[in-house]
């Protein structure tokens, strides 16, 4: 397998032929998107994307030097002029068993990109001087980003379900607060049944004045 380095960073990568493509296919991540020459026979090349980086966020100079480079390495691709290219992300791409090696289908046509690509070797050329070759453990490390998204998963789970905890703790609060609140609002009520005469004395007031009279 080939590997480049994009003028942004990005890392770019290629099957060599039709069975590493197939080990592309199946061995993708979240992160990658695919490009190949539209109606053509063309290498699979590959952009993986920072984690978290959007499609639409990618630079428009590092998709065309995607395109680029599946165009030069097309057959009948790198003699014509100009191309289409098609790009998706990788987890749109389908793959039935009737399908031949490295011959893939789409899952949402909706989600497929086209470009026309016009020769321009100054881009491939500068790609070619980055140009590596190594032999990864695809499904390995297709294995170790998926467990990495479930512990990413479960994290988020967890600050969710402290964060509804915590909610729910408040709405107890307030709601046992509201209560308290009520019930002190009745207290004062019933403790002030009669303001004007507080230590509920008769209107007559003959007997506070047979008591006044005592001490005269």
């Amino acid at each position: 397998m080939y590997f480049f380095t994009a003028s942004s960073g990005h890392t770019l990568y290629m099957g060599k032929d039709k069975y590493e493509n197939e080990d592309l296919i199946r061995y993708g991540l979240p992160e990658d998107v695919w490009f190949h020459v539209d109606n053509l026979s063309s290498a699979h090349v590959y952009l993986r994307m920072n984690k978290g980086e959007k499609l639409k966020e990618v630079l428009p100079e590092v998709i065309m030097e995607c395109c680029q480079l599946v165009k030069a390495n097309s057959i009948e691709g790198c003699k014509k002029k100009d191309v289409e290219v098609v790009y998706t992300r990788w987890m749109n791409l389908r793959k039935s068993n009737s399908m031949e090696a490295g011959q893939v289908g789409f899952k949402d046509e909706s989600k497929v990109h086209k470009v026309r690509v016009e020769k321009n070797n100054a881009i491939v050329n500068a790609l070619n001087r980055s140009k590596t070759e190594a032999s990864p453990d695809l499904q390995a490390l297709q294995e170790e980003r998926a467990a990495e998204i479930r512990r990413e998963q479960k994290a988020v789970r967890k600050q969710q379900e402290q964060a509804e905890k915590i909610a729910r703790r408040q709405a107890e609060e307030d709601k046992r607060m509201r209560s308290y609140d009520s019930l002190f609002d009745e207290g004062k009520m019933a403790g002030s049944t009669n303001v004007s005469n507080p230590y509920g004395a008769s209107e007559d007031q003959s007997s506070a004045v047979a008591f006044e009279d005592d001490f005269m």
